[in-house]
């Protein structure tokens, strides 16, 4: 064995608030994740990044915080996630906590002390006048729909709002606020947390001097990824986190380059460890916007992947891996198949993810094959951003109708659905009527795949090759078959060695041709979702959905 460091990694990620309801309100909570540890601890990854469980309105699902020092009454106790942090470190599960810096609740008491005439507390936000017009402080738009600007109580000023009105964005360039900020982080040290994903990190970086944003250039141009985000990292770093040489820290970064991610992440620099970059979720979006209907675009998603892949890797950079998380519909959903395939379409996701250059992310459900809910009314529907976008596709000109087929394919809430458990009323999440309700528990569950299923044993044989094979934790990334339109291939390259990765993204047999120094009978299969043996000729035919991964006999 050689020695585990982040690259060997895999870390699943939890939604608290739909993993398990322990006390039957229909919300899942602490408690139930600590019952479901054993669950945990069979798939075998390494660290759980747990979604916000901090006080909160809930407005955003925990992403509008109210104190970053306690657990939210609804998720349980300070007692309990002292004993879940000690439950899982006998397991040597490591803990990531979800740290929202960028705004606060409006219920936060620094909003409410600035709200109240507190000029120390006034400068923890960016408020400012209206022009002398009277219109808004600058033309720029909130990510979930309108103004980002929100009327600041009583006094004829305006605070900035990049998301919704109850989130208030937080002024980096007051160093008190970011000392206050680095305090949160250094609080959740004390408790043993060694993980830190950083919620939308990289908007911090606005002027002080706020500027429209030029007629057809998008508001969120002017304040993504500038220079002075490396600065706030690297103090960031120096002020906790960087002290522990243990500490695994993931950014969230928005509309981010390949150049600026290499720089967020190079060890060299102090600042994350990884990061997590969205334009591979985005092939499915019809002219760039997110709330279309569109099949995914097969060439744009292969180019991408692999220009992060040799971008990251030449610079030095590392990439957070993943399909799906809490703000993304399923990926079996959008890229494979969860009717006619889904065992065959998720394994062959996961293969394509976890056998790339970078650190894995499995979101809870995954390992199972569970897809978007099959809802039939916007009623179904919790998503703040979801309500928003269904009226503005009804602002636009759609039918009902059309405007809901969109959110149905677009909704966070997608992701969102109670894991299941079992094929019961609500899936074995809760006994009682969940906050959002499951639709296909009677096919996917998690009694069923672990009795009769291949999906969960899949990743656990992908994690098993990660801690066991440096060709896949450290080695080179080369693309391959770059023009074939329905497989996404590549070579991993450490050492000596050469592992092939051959990926079928549709539901219909392929046959490639391989370069003839990549054909050997004598090559090793290390992992195929197939269990009839892939023969090395000069073509390799795959069939619908299939991934197979070999090592190269030279």
């Amino acid at each position: 064995m050689y020695e585990m460091t982040f690259q060997d990694k895999v870390i699943y990620q939890i939604y608290p608030k739909s993993f398990y309801d322990s006390d039957g309100d229909g919300i899942g909570d602490l408690r139930g994740i600590i019952q479901k540890i054993p669950y945990i601890v069979k798939l075998n990854i390494d660290m759980i990044w747990f979604n916000p469980f901090f006080v909160s309105p809930q407005n955003d699902n925990g992403y509008d915080i109210a104190d970053y020092y306690k657990v939210d009454p609804k998720f349980g106790t300070m007692a309990d996630f002292e004993e879940l942090a000690t439950k899982l470190k006998a397991h040597h599960i490591g803990i990531m906590l979800d740290m929202v810096l960028n705004h606060t609740s409006t219920q936060h008491k620094w909003f409410q002390k600035a709200l109240a005439g507190d000029k120390k507390y006034e400068a923890y936000y960016y408020i400012r006048d209206p022009k002398p017009n009277g219109d808004l402080p600058t033309n720029w738009a909130s990510k979930f729909g309108g103004p980002a600007w929100a009327k600041f109580g009583q006094t004829g000023k305006y605070y900035l709002h990049l998301y919704d009105p109850t989130q208030a964005d937080l002024d980096w360039h007051n160093p008190e606020v970011r000392k206050e900020l680095y305090r949160v982080i250094n609080f959740w040290r004390a408790k043993g947390v060694h993980g830190f994903r950083f919620d939308v990190i990289n908007v911090t970086g606005k002027q002080t001097k706020l500027k429209d944003a030029p007629k057809n250039v998008a508001s969120k141009t002017l304040y993504t990824d500038t220079p002075i985000v490396q600065d706030y990292l690297k103090e960031m770093n120096q002020a906790s986190f960087g002290q522990d040489p243990e500490s695994i820290t993931v950014g969230e970064m928005s509309s981010t380059s390949v150049a600026n991610s290499v720089q967020y992440t190079l060890p060299a620099n102090h600042e994350l460890t990884m990061v997590f970059t969205f334009h591979h979720l985005k092939v499915d979006y019809a002219n760039g916007e997110k709330w279309t209907k569109a099949p995914f675009d097969f060439m744009q998603l292969k180019q991408i992947l692999n220009e992060w892949q040799l971008g990251m890797a030449k610079g030095g950079g590392w990439n957070a891996l993943f399909w799906n998380n809490h703000d993304q519909p399923r990926a079996i959903n959008r890229f494979g198949d969860p009717v006619h395939y889904r065992a065959k379409s998720a394994e062959m996701l996961a293969t394509t993810m976890h056998l790339l250059r970078g650190t894995p992310y499995i979101y809870m459900g995954e390992e199972i094959g569970m897809s978007d809910p099959d809802y039939q009314s916007m009623t179904d529907y919790v998503d703040i951003e979801s309500k928003n976008a269904y009226k503005a596709l009804l602002v636009s000109g759609m039918t009902p109708a059309e405007a809901f087929e969109i959110v149905k394919t677009k909704s966070r809430d997608n992701s969102r659905t109670p894991m299941q458990w079992d094929n019961s009323k609500y899936a074995g999440f809760s006994p009682h009527k969940p906050w959002l309700m499951p639709t296909n528990q009677d096919e996917v569950n998690v009694a069923e795949e672990l009795a009769h299923g291949e999906i969960f044993t899949y990743y656990q044989k992908l994690i098993h090759l990660r801690k066991t094979q440096p060709i896949i934790s450290v080695g080179d990334f080369e693309p391959l078959l770059e023009k074939d339109s329905q497989v996404f291939a590549y070579l991993r390259h450490y050492k000596d060695q050469t592992l092939v990765v051959l990926n079928n993204f549709y539901g219909k047999e392929t046959t490639v041709q391989l370069p003839e120094d990549l054909l050997n009978e004598k090559n090793r299969i290390l992992i195929s979702n197939y269990e009839k043996p892939t023969t090395f000729g000069k073509e390799v035919t795959l069939r619908p959905y299939q991934s197979v991964a070999f090592l190269l006999n030279k």
